[in-house]
């Protein structure tokens, strides 16, 4: 028998101090509600409802984001309500004009009510606001201008000016996976439509033509056809002289009506500006501008208007994408973009709505039945944008409802199991404190072989 060492007691006394750390553990989970506490409890389990936790708290944001961006629309819808209706009232304000049984003094009458009408329309699309942003006054448009070089994923592209005059000119559409042309969609990397350059060449989708002289021919001119992607000539076409109308190389054709010289290329005469958008190599859709005077072309969905003077020299088209973006995720870039035209009476185009003559009534039932259809087709974009984001709004309460369910099994408590865990070890303490107490009485057994 031994003294100095009381093994029994020590075991025991081991079992108690791990029966107890277990009883608290159980304790701080049953108070807390949680199985992981801190990163010992489960660091791995952690790590993921961490993660969890961040995009469950995204969705609830996104949620809320979706929420305000149909408040948005819906002030917008709003507005443009009631612009219908005076539209519609001024179209009845434009039939009654029309009929010769008004005199010049009750058409005047009329008109001071068009132009009341013509004055709120104007206050609607200037004041209708969410948050102090502008909803209808073209802020959350597409905007564009002459001058530098921008791209925008648009459906459509307006720059106006009322003539061009002679010379070079440079016109870049850049449209990002945009430009649906016959059933097909650009590759992905832009499509670009250059024309005449400054620089001289000629350029028609992925084809470059070159100009330089032609040695075999005095006077005359070289023709080359260059792949711009790799480089290579395609074909070439020789003994060329100035004022030819037009060239054909490997089944592309270059309009001129002016001189042609190396490093240069310039409009002496009334020209034709031919512009293509291309999927990949492939030429898809081209378009021409006849002559360089006020007009417009339309390739792809990408539409110019000139309408203003544009100086001699190379110019390009500068386009600003100003739409309203919904960041409706919980990760970047999960954003909805929503662009609203401008709804001005300038805009709709009933700013010059005259009905003091019947043949200017006649005009205004036509002018307001387009206002009337532009209105008509914005509000059906904006409810259409509504339905998408209530949609959105739904999936976006389940995606986080489902999240949420997954990071409870990884993180939350299970009560009942953990209070069968608490009991048992609550006994085993009782337990081990009475057997503590009866080792510790073991070596009072020596005495009796000392007396």
């Amino acid at each position: 028998m031994i003294i100095n060492h009381n093994i029994a007691a020590l075991n025991t006394l081991n079992n108690l101090s791990k029966n107890t750390a277990a009883t608290q553990k159980s304790l701080e989970k049953l108070s807390s509600g949680l199985r992981i506490n801190r990163a010992g409890d489960d660091a791995a389990g952690l790590a993921i409802s961490e993660k969890m936790r961040g995009q469950i708290r995204g969705l609830d944001m996104a949620n809320k984001n979706a929420q305000d961006g149909v408040s948005l629309i819906q002030t917008a819808e709003g507005a443009l309500s009631e612009t219908h209706s005076i539209l519609q009232r001024m179209r009845e304000l434009a039939v009654q004009s029309a009929n010769d049984t008004n005199t010049t003094d009750d058409r005047s009458e009329i008109q001071k009510e068009i132009e009341q009408l013509k004055s709120e329309i104007n206050r609607i699309s200037s004041d209708t606001e969410f948050n102090t942003k502008k909803l209808i006054s073209g802020g959350i448009g597409a905007t564009s201008s002459i001058g530098t070089t921008n791209t925008a994923g648009l459906s459509g592209v307006a720059v106006e000016t009322p003539s061009l005059d002679t010379g070079a000119y440079t016109f870049t559409i850049t449209v990002d996976n945009a430009a649906a042309v016959s059933g097909q969609t650009d590759a992905g990397t832009g499509v670009t439509a250059v024309t005449s350059s400054a620089a001289g060449d000629h350029t028609l989708g992925n084809y470059q033509l070159n100009v330089t002289d032609d040695s075999a021919n005095a006077g005359k001119k070289l023709l080359t056809l260059v792949n711009r992607d790799t480089g290579k000539t395609v074909g070439t076409l020789n003994n060329q002289a100035d004022d030819t109308t037009s060239y054909t190389i490997a089944g592309y054709e270059f309009t001129n009506g002016g001189t042609i010289s190396n490093g240069s290329y310039s409009f002496t005469e009334d020209a034709d500006i031919s512009v293509a958008v291309t999927d990949g190599a492939t030429t898809v859709a081209t378009a021409t501008v006849d002559n360089l005077t006020k007009g417009e072309f339309e390739v792809a969905g990408v539409n110019l208007q000139f309408n203003s003077n544009v100086a001699a020299g190379a110019t390009d088209v500068n386009v600003v994408n100003n739409s309203i973006q919904f960041h409706i995720g919980a990760n970047e870039d999960q954003t909805m973009d929503l662009a609203v035209n401008d709804m001005s009476a300038t805009a709709l185009g009933v700013d010059t709505v005259d009905v003091t003559s019947a043949t200017g009534a006649e005009s205004a039932i036509t002018s307001l039945d387009d206002a009337i259809k532009s209105v008509s087709s914005e509000r059906s974009k904006l409810g259409a944008f509504q339905n998408r984001l209530e949609h959105t709004i739904n999936n976006l309460g389940t995606s986080s409802e489902n999240l949420t369910a997954a990071e409870s099994r990884i993180r939350d408590v299970d009560m009942a199991k953990e209070m069968s865990n608490f009991t048992k070890n609550n006994i085993l303490n009782q337990a081990a404190q009475a057997m503590l107490a009866q080792s510790n009485q073991l070596p009072q057994g020596v005495l009796q072989l000392l007396r």
